[in-house]
């Protein structure tokens, strides 16, 4: 039977648990739907209002993976808390067993005293104590005799103190087992949530992507290379050998960037079409290893060092359509505009080498989008 803490303690978990369920479920579960424009209906909601369009969308996807990565931390710490309680629990089962022990061999004299004095008092008990010999031999077994009652009823003392002990110790384990699991339970819960509601949001995204002219599912393996939650995934192959459902194709056939600087790219482009009324034209995206080894041999002092390249990574891009021209209104609007949707003209490419066509991706900067 559990204690009136543990119950306590599963009232209150059940109930934080129904609460998160109940609210995650019901922004996991809502349907979205994408327009030609590429305006979204969404069921996720914003400062109460749907999101209207992909940058909107886009946040939405930032701030769940935010969340996934705010939950895997919370994750690690509690994971730790736990395996401290886990080893206090081990500590505690430990001096359970010692004080078991401990009672056990307490026992033992105090079950042979019994058995010489009652059992048989004819042999081994009573009678040489009062039997025969003078007044001093009987004072002195009388005072043997109540020095042995003393230590008698000390070790009833003590067993009833190591009884209490014990059963405290067996109390402690069981709350603090009830408790692991407990957390346990709830842990699984809330990963199983935000799995739901990151599969929703990236599905939403994806079909928003799709309606944009992307073409999902298209030299890439599905459209795993477009989940914004396999960033860290992306960031741990090297410079230029990123695999192909790792990468996001762009609305420019053939040319891929990783999933993040790829949906801002995406949004970046809507609002650069509602301006010029043409979509961003692209030279070139993601390099691989050996794409950098003959642009760097082909274009001796205009691309970095083979697997030194942000196009290695999938955060950069070389664009034309005008952007290519050094203070064209296009290279102006996309320098005034860019860092809005993460994407930057780096310092060194005003002027070593210079280089008004490249153009990449921050994710710290798109981190802080508005």
């Amino acid at each position: 039977m559990s204690s009136p803490r543990s119950a306590g303690l599963i009232a209150v978990v059940t109930v934080m648990t129904s609460l998160t369920g109940a609210s995650t479920a019901a922004a996991a579960s809502a349907p979205m739907t994408a327009g030609a424009s590429g305006r979204t209906d969404a069921a996720v909601r914003t400062g109460g209002k749907e999101p209207t369009s992909l940058t909107e969308l886009r946040r939405e996807a930032q701030k769940a993976y935010k969340s996934i990565e705010d939950a895997n931390r919370a994750l690690v710490a509690r994971q730790k808390k736990f395996a401290g309680v886990e080893k206090e629990l081990a500590g505690k089962l430990t001096r359970l067993q010692e004080a078991t022990a401990e009672l056990n061999r307490l026992r033992k004299p105090l079950s042979d005293l019994a058995a010489s004095l009652y059992q048989d008092p004819s042999v081994g008990g009573l009678s040489p104590f009062i039997a025969g010999g003078d007044g001093t031999a009987i004072l002195r077994r009388m005072s043997d005799m109540q020095h042995l009652v003393a230590g008698h009823n000390t070790v009833l003392s003590e067993a009833s103190k190591l009884l209490e002990g014990q059963q405290r110790l067996a109390q402690e384990a069981q709350e603090l087992r009830a408790a692991s699991l407990l957390q346990e339970a709830q842990l699984s819960a809330q990963v199983t949530l935000m799995r739901k509601r990151s599969t929703t949001l990236v599905r939403s995204l994806t079909r928003a992507l799709v309606k944009l002219g992307v073409k999902i599912g298209q030299g890439t393996e599905g459209a795993g290379g477009c989940d914004p939650t396999r960033i860290a995934q992306a960031e741990q192959y090297p410079n230029g050998l990123l695999p192909k459902n790792i990468l996001c194709p762009l609305p420019q056939r053939g040319e891929t960037l990783r999933a993040d600087a790829a949906i801002a790219f995406a949004d970046l482009n809507i609002a650069y079409k509602k301006r010029f009324g043409t979509p961003m034209c692209i030279s070139d995206s993601y390099r691989s290893l050996g794409e950098q080894q003959a642009v760097y041999y082909r274009r001796p002092g205009f691309a970095a060092t083979p697997g030194k390249s942000n196009h290695g990574l999938g955060l950069a891009v070389d664009l034309c359509g005008g952007v290519q021209s050094f203070r064209s209104a296009q290279f102006n609007w996309l320098e005034a505009n860019g860092k809005k949707y993460g994407w930057f003209h780096p310092d060194w490419a005003y002027h070593s080498p210079f280089e008004p066509w490249h153009w990449e991706y921050d994710p710290k900067l798109g981190s802080l989008l508005p």
